[in-house]
C-alpha cells in the first residue's frame, strides 16, 4: 500500500509531504485545485516519461518519492531477479533535472524506466476516465477472466512452453534457410572438394617439389662441376691426390730418423684419407645426377597444379589447401546432416505443439468454467449501480493459432436496455455505463487481493444520488481487501471514505501553489457541506453532511 508521497518542485507544488492510510481514502477539491497534478506526480513515480515542463522552478530539479508497504504481495522474487535489495517498505524516487532528463531509483538503486514500470504494475492500479477504453482490450479481458480462474501456475507453464515452441520454430526456419542456401552451393562445393581430393596433396609437397625442380633445372651444371672436381682430385695425370700422396711418402721416409715429424705425418695422412673419401663421394653423386627432361615436365606440371589451386582458393601453401579441403568436406557432410536435423526438429515441434494444445485446452476449460459466475456477479453489481436491465456476457471463441495467453479470443458484451441485443461494450455503452462496468470489474478483482492499491480518478462520472451512494459502498467494500483511493466530486462518495484528503490552491509571493491536507472530522463535515450546497454552507447542508458521515 502507498504509505507516503513526497513531491518537490512539480508543476504547482513547491513542497509536499503527505502520509496515507489504509482502507478507503477520498480526495476532493475545487476544479483546477491540483487533483490531477497530484495524480500526475504519482504517474511519474510509477514510471511515466517526463520533461522539464513539469518543473515549477526551472533552476531546480524535481524530486518525487513514493513509499510503499509490500510485505504480503510476494515480490521478493522480483527483487532477487533484478538484483535489488528487498525490504518490506520500498521507496521509489524520480529525479528530473533542468534539461528534462530523469533518473529512477528503487530503494536507492538506480533502475531504468522499463523495470520501474514493470514493478509499479505490481503496486498500484490507477484507473482514470480514459482507462475505460481498456474494457475492449483483449489483454485486459483475459486478465479479468484469468484472475477468476486462479490458474496462474498453469498460465506460466503455458507461456514458458509457448516461448520454447516459438524458439524451435525460429530455429527450424533458420535451419531450412541454411539448408536451402547450402543445397544451392552443394554442387559447387562438391566440385571444389573433388578437385582437391583428386590432386591428392601431401603435406609440404610444394616445398619438396620446388627444391627438386631447382635441382633438375641445374643438373647439367652440377654434373659438369662434379666431373671437373673429380678429375682434379683423382683422375687427371697430375691430379691432387697423387701429388699429395707423393708428399706423404717424402714425410714418411724421414719419420724413422726424425721422430718429431710423426705428428705432422699422422695429420697429413688423416687429411689425405678424408680427401680420398670426398673424391669417392663426388664420383658417387656424379653418377646419380642425370638430366631428365621428362621428370622436369612432371614436376613442373605438378607445381603448376598446386600454384593454380593456391591462387584459386587464395592460400599460400599446400598445408592451407589441405585445410580448405577439410572445410569443404565438413560442409558437404553438414548438408547431408541438415535433412536429419530438420526432420528431428519438426518432430520436436510436433510434440511441443500437442503439449501446448493440451495446456491451452485446460486454460480454456478453466476460463469457460468461471465465465458464468463473472457474468452473474457483474450483472448483479450493475443492477445495484442503477442499470436494472443490464446484460453482460463474456463471449469466448477458440483460435486456430496459439497466442501468448492461449488460444482464446474474448469479447465483453453489454446491453443496458431490455429486449436489445448485446454488443461489444465500446459500441453500445455510454460514458457513465462504461465507468460502472469498470468499477464492477475492479470490485470483483479486488476480492482476489492481487494488488496493494487501486486509484480511481472520477469513477463516479455520470452518476448521482442513490447510485453515487452505491458506488461509494462498492469502493468501501473493495478497501477491505486493498487500499482504495478515489478522486471524487460527489458528497455521497466522499462521505464514505475512511480518510478524506483536500486539495487546494494558495497564492504565495504572487505564485499559485497546490497543496493537500488530511481533514479532521469538523473540516471534513464543512467540505462535504460545500459539495452539497456550494461555497456558502447552509445549516441544512451542514446537517446533511453530518447525516451522510454518520450513515
Amino acid at each position: 500500500m502507498l504509505l507516503h508521497l513526497s513531491v518537490e518542485n512539480y508543476v504547482l507544488i513547491e513542497k509536499l509531504d503527505i502520509d496515507f492510510n489504509k482502507g478507503f481514502s477520498v480526495i476532493t477539491g475545487e476544479t483546477g485545485a491540483g487533483k490531477s497534478i497530484l495524480l500526475g506526480a504519482l504517474y511519474l513515480i510509477l514510471g511515466k516519461r517526463a520533461d522539464n515542463k513539469v518543473l515549477l522552478d526551472k533552476t531546480k530539479k524535481c524530486i518525487l518519492e513514493g513509499t510503499f508497504y509490500i510485505k504480503n504481495y510476494n515480490l521478493k522474487n522480483f527483487f532477487t531477479d533484478n538484483d535489488l535489495d528487498y525490504d518490506d517498505t520500498v521507496i521509489i524516487r524520480r529525479e528530473i533535472n533542468r534539461t528534462g532528463k530523469s533518473r529512477a531509483f528503487i530503494n536507492d538503486t538506480p533502475v531504468n524506466l522499463g523495470l520501474l514500470k514493470n514493478f509499479s504494475t505490481r503496486l498500484i492500479d490507477i484507473h482514470s476516465q480514459n482507462k475505460v477504453v481498456t474494457l475492449n482490450n483483449s489483454d485486459f479481458q483475459l486478465d479479468v477472466v484469468d484472475n477468476f480462474a486462479n490458474h496462474k501456475p498453469l498460465l506460466d507453464k503455458y507461456k514458458a512452453e509457448y516461448f520454447k515452441l516459438n524458439q524451435l520454430k525460429l530455429k527450424l526456419i533458420e535451419l531450412e534457410n541454411t539448408e536451402e542456401k547450402l543445397k544451392n552451393d552443394q554442387d559447387y562445393y562438391q566440385f571444389l572438394y573433388d578437385e582437391l581430393e583428386k590432386a591428392n596433396l601431401q603435406i609440404d609437397e610444394d616445398e619438396h617439389l620446388e627444391q627438386e625442380i631447382k635441382l633438375l633445372n641445374n643438373s647439367e651444371k652440377i654434373k659438369n662441376n662434379l666431373f671437373n672436381a673429380s678429375n682434379a682430385l683423382s683422375d687427371a695425370d697430375d691430379n691432387l691426390l697423387n701429388s699429395l700422396n707423393d708428399v706423404y711418402l717424402l714425410i714418411n721416409q724421414i719419420s724413422d730418423v726424425f721422430p718429431d715429424i710423426r705428428v705432422i705425418e699422422e695429420r697429413f695422412n688423416s687429411n689425405l684419407i678424408e680427401l680420398k673419401d670426398i673424391a669417392y663421394e663426388i664420383d658417387k653423386i656424379y653418377e646419380q645426377i642425370n638430366f631428365d627432361p621428362e621428370r622436369i615436365d612432371i614436376v613442373s606440371q605438378r607445381l603448376d597444379l598446386i600454384y593454380h589451386l593456391e591462387n584459386k582458393h587464395k592460400v599460400a601453401n599446400v598445408s592451407e589447401l589441405l585445410e580448405v579441403e577439410k572445410t569443404l568436406n565438413e560442409k558437404l557432410k553438414s548438408i547431408s546432416s541438415f535433412e536429419e536435423d530438420i526432420k528431428n526438429l519438426k518432430k520436436e515441434i510436433e510434440v511441443k505443439t500437442l503439449y501446448l494444445k493440451d495446456l491451452s485446452n485446460k486454460i480454456s476449460a478453466n476460463r469457460k468454467k468461471v465465465i458464468p459466475d463473472i457474468e452473474k456477479k457483474i450483472v448483479n453489481l450493475l443492477k445495484q449501480l442503477g442499470i436494472p436491465d443490464a446484460e453482460f456476457k463474456v463471449e469466448i471463441n477458440q483460435l486456430e493459432t496459439f497466442t501468448k495467453d492461449g488460444r482464446d479470443k474474448l469479447r465483453f458484451l453489454f446491453n443496458a436496455n431490455k429486449g436489445l441485443k448485446v454488443m461489444e461494450v465500446s459500441e453500445i455503452a455510454s460514458g457513465g455505463e462504461l465507468s460502472r462496468i469498470m468499477l464492477s470489474i475492479k470490485s470483483l478483482i479486488s476480492e482476489k487481493n492481487l494488488l496493494p492499491t487501486v486509484f480511481f480518478d472520477e469513477i463516479d462520472n455520470g452518476v448521482s444520488g442513490k447510485i453515487a451512494v452505491k458506488v461509494g459502498q462498492i469502493m468501501k467494500k473493495m478497501s477491505k481487501n486493498m487500499q482504495v483511493f478515489a478522486i471524487t466530486h460527489l458528497p455521497q462518495i466522499a462521505s464514505q471514505g475512511d480518510s478524506h484528503y483536500f486539495v487546494y490552491k494558495t497564492v504565495e509571493d504572487d505564485i499559485t501553489k497546490s497543496k493537500i491536507k488530511l481533514l479532521d472530522n469538523n473540516n471534513r463535515t464543512k467540505e462535504i457541506a460545500k459539495m452539497l450546497s456550494g461555497e456558502k454552507v447552509t445549516d441544512a447542508a451542514f446537517q446533511n453532511a453530518k447525516d451522510l458521515l454518520n450513515n
